[in-house]
């Protein structure tokens, strides 16, 4: 969209978070190389702000922060600090590199937060926002100033604050519905009281930033909005801490498709949107929902004979956006072991996948396999199948080969041969049942402590030849991490996901400790 066709005052800028709030959840954390990637996809895709990390929470955090704002073309990079000095100032070194760099600084400013949480009184917090602002704005004249739980803060102590921290330099006023809990009408109405009674509220962009612990996150950005916001905090997916925040996605389309009665308009090429989010699917090991708005594997899939009667007669009985306007292909090529190079790249460059010269041989040969297995190749196969070769490519970790023996007769057991850092190793283990025979051996050839919270199986697509996919969540030291694997073999799947896992445990012993801290807004 242009501004040529658009007023300048109706612009929602957004700013993403999926690197930040959306690592937080359990499980998500990235690679140092995942972090790189997703970044410049959002760059690419026309974001205006991403929210890079949290600079003091470790030198990984730090080092990813600085990187991304070494790299990044258009938007600006902004890292987060609490109302600590040293965090302010260890975020002010992380985007400094940054062609437009952003101090994103927050306070609780609720009731329940400041008594329970900082044990501070209104005063000292009061102190605290211009002190915080003051420092911030000594590094940047782009500094946002966020008010954690201002959705449960009392009107007057709000607007005092609000006030404050635009007088002591903040150009982006966030009220968060932190813990989601309010509806689109209080954040309607929450917004207009606030732009009416601060004196100098004409002086900032306001800001949202929504949580979905009652589903409303998407419906509540978007009354912000109405309200008087101009920036809309979100992630793609939708991820974030607990029930996560708005998704991007979401609130982009329903402007673009409703602008009749949401006139306002983003930067965002839609047509990037669901490669981004297979991408940090991808990179968190967080399957989309089936059914999820916009990007879903259902989103675009009719079944019903009555819906495949209306949608030949026209898309529009029920489709209210074309799948092109969000990067998906209506057209797909029927894939086999028949099918060459060329119609296989053919085919990634439908899905929205771009490989290097490397990436597209060994992805190749992992799909002539898998076809020699299968009798019908779908795209959920060679997405799972790409998936799997991306988020492994890194891996200190890889399996080599495995054999089960299994059956009524018992024992079960397994065979097998892991590549370790280069170095080949190879076990034999018995268990209760195949699957725990294939986790003994894992256990036997890469000791740990994790203990297994999730193993998830479910076919990425129908028939008894399906691939099976693989979900495992392990955690280690109050680490959480999640990983999924993909094979026509569930137990071969199910090496895949726990070896993944392993290698992201991997990584996050290499982290230096993150010192104690709260999360963000």
């Amino acid at each position: 969209m242009t501004t040529s066709s658009h007023s300048e005052k109706d612009r929602v800028v957004i700013f993403d978070t999926t690197l930040r709030d959306g690592e937080q959840s359990p499980g998500a954390t990235m690679t140092h190389e995942e972090k790189l990637e997703v970044a410049e996809t959002l760059d690419q895709m026309g974001v205006d702000i991403i929210e890079a990390g949290f600079p003091i929470a470790s030198e990984g955090d730090f080092a990813a922060v600085h990187e991304i704002a070494q790299r990044t073309k258009n938007a600006v990079v902004c890292g987060l600090a609490r109302a600590a000095f040293k965090d302010i100032d260890r975020c002010a070194e992380a985007i400094k590199p940054a062609k437009r760099g952003r101090i994103h600084t927050f306070i609780s400013t609720s009731p329940v937060h400041m008594k329970w949480k900082l044990q501070m009184e209104p005063d000292k917090v009061y102190e605290a926002v211009v002190a915080q602002v003051t420092r911030a704005r000594n590094y940047t004249d782009d500094v946002e100033w966020s008010c954690e739980d201002g959705t449960r803060t009392e009107h007057d102590f709000l607007c005092r604050c609000v006030e404050a921290a635009i007088k002591a330099g903040a150009t982006t006023i966030n009220i968060p519905d932190t813990v989601g809990y309010t509806t689109p009408d209080e954040y309607f109405a929450l917004f207009q009281m606030v732009r009416e009674r601060v004196p100098n509220a004409d002086q900032a962009r306001f800001s949202v930033h929504c949580h979905d612990d009652l589903g409303m996150a998407v419906a509540n950005s978007l009354a912000g909005v109405r309200g008087g916001a101009r920036q809309i905090e979100c992630t793609i997916n939708g991820i974030g801490e607990r029930a996560g925040n708005a998704a991007l996605e979401e609130v982009v389309m329903a402007m673009k498709v409703r602008s009749d009665v949401l006139p306002f308009w983003t930067g965002i090429d839609a047509t990037r949107l669901t490669r981004a989010s297979k991408l940090v699917s991808a990179a968190t090991s967080f399957p989309v929902q089936y059914n999820k708005a916009i990007v879903g594997r259902n989103a675009f899939a009719h079944e019903s004979g009555i819906h495949q009667d209306g949608m030949l007669k026209h898309t529009q009985t029920y489709e209210i956006m074309t799948p092109e306007s969000v990067g998906v292909k209506q057209t797909s090529l029927v894939m086999g072991k028949h099918s060459g190079r060329h119609a296989f790249m053919h085919k990634l460059q439908e899905l929205g996948y771009e490989l290097a010269a490397n990436q597209l041989e060994d992805a190749f040969i992992r799909f002539k396999a898998l076809a020699d297995r299968k009798k019908h190749v779908y795209d959920e196969d060679i997405e799972a199948l790409v998936d799997e070769e991306i988020a492994t490519a890194q891996d200190r970790i890889k399996l080599l080969s495995l054999s089960v023996i299994a059956g009524t007769r018992g024992p079960q057991r397994a065979t097998m041969k892991l590549v370790i850092d280069g170095r080949t190793v190879i076990e034999e283990c018995e268990g209760n049942g195949p699957v725990d025979a294939v986790f003994n051996c894992v256990k036997a050839l890469v000791p740990h402590d994790a203990n297994l919270e999730l193993y998830q199986v479910h076919a990425v697509t129908e028939g008894t030849d399906a691939q099976a996919e693989v979900s495992v969540r392990l955690s280690e030291n109050e680490k959480t991490v999640t990983a999924k694997g993909a094979d026509p073999d569930t137990l071969v799947a199910s090496a895949k996901a726990y070896l993944g896992a392993l290698n992201k445990l991997m990584i996050k012993r290499q982290r230096s400790k993150p010192e104690a801290m709260v999360v963000g807004p």
